[in-house]
């Protein structure tokens, strides 16, 4: 209850604070959207792995999304939408001038970023590169040697790949068709790096399988791995359970304890055997 309450007021004093403005949007795909929203205040305090929480409408559902980018001089933050339901479709259908209702962040607990005595790679899948933007830019600000990877299905699907080559060393792309980069699956691309440098970490964002052969590759060579869980949260506070995940045998909800977990503790096939229930039949 407690957590409702301070959730509710919050969202209250950012609606006041700020108008939650679209200022850009384009669109990386039929079905993807990048978003340029008005909120200073979020802004000011996100670090790289932290999310808002966006209303549309006053009856709408409450969504995560992770902040991809931020901007404090101009007071913005950067969002990238996904389609894949009415309430991601209303979201995708406003245009440059509309608000959100309400806009509530930066939640969740931020990115463990260090420097490194050796590499740190960098995995994203589809989406899932937009909340790896601010990993990857914070570890090359760190002082790493970063390098990235991004895959997709095919080259139409490769997002964000220019922002993302300049906070990196290396890029690496891989397309299940080969029509961008190597023909291949991320992992391939992650295996041929670490045969050939020394890896201190990897960080892993995307669909929950690719997630999941990342870590089990990386468990093989004993390289700590992180993966973010966000794309199975629903409300941010805890409360609805939906987000529930076993890491290293213990219970842990993904939006107060993530979104970023050891992915060679996460149960992987738990997760993957409930994200089955909201598949479409």
């Amino acid at each position: 209850m407690v957590v409702l309450i301070i959730f509710s007021n919050f969202a209250v004093t950012n609606k006041t604070q700020q108008m939650n403005r679209i200022i850009e949007k384009e669109y990386f795909s039929p079905n993807v959207v990048r978003m340029v929203v008005e909120a200073p205040d979020v802004a000011k305090a996100r670090r790289a792995g932290h999310f808002v929480i966006v209303r549309c409408g006053k009856d709408g559902e409450r969504i995560p999304l992770t902040i991809s980018d931020a901007d404090i001089e101009h007071g913005t933050i950067t969002l990238v939408i996904q389609s894949i339901g009415v309430s991601t479709r209303k979201i995708c259908a406003l245009e440059v001038g509309d608000e959100f209702t309400d806009l509530v962040g930066p939640l969740g607990r931020a990115t463990d970023i260090r420097r490194h005595n050796d590499t740190v790679v960098c995995c994203g899948g589809g989406v899932g590169v937009a909340p790896l933007l601010p990993i990857v830019k914070a570890m090359k600000e760190a002082g790493n040697r970063v390098v990235s990877i991004l895959a997709a299905r095919s080259a139409e699907l490769i997002i964000l790949k220019d922002e993302v080559a300049k906070y990196s060393d290396e890029v690496i792309v891989m397309t299940d068709d080969g029509s961008m980069g190597r023909k291949g699956l991320v992992t391939q691309g992650l295996e041929d790096v670490i045969n050939r440098e020394k890896v201190s970490e990897v960080i892993a964002i995307g669909p929950a399988v690719m997630m999941k052969f990342v870590a089990l590759l990386t468990k093989k060579y004993e390289v700590p791995t992180v993966c973010s869980l966000n794309t199975i949260m629903v409300d941010g506070t805890g409360m609805c359970g939906a987000c529930r995940v076993t890491v290293g045998g213990k219970t842990r909800f993904v939006c107060v304890d993530g979104p970023e977990f050891d992915a060679h503790q996460v149960d992987f096939d738990e997760m993957l055997m409930r994200m089955k229930a909201y598949d479409k039949k």
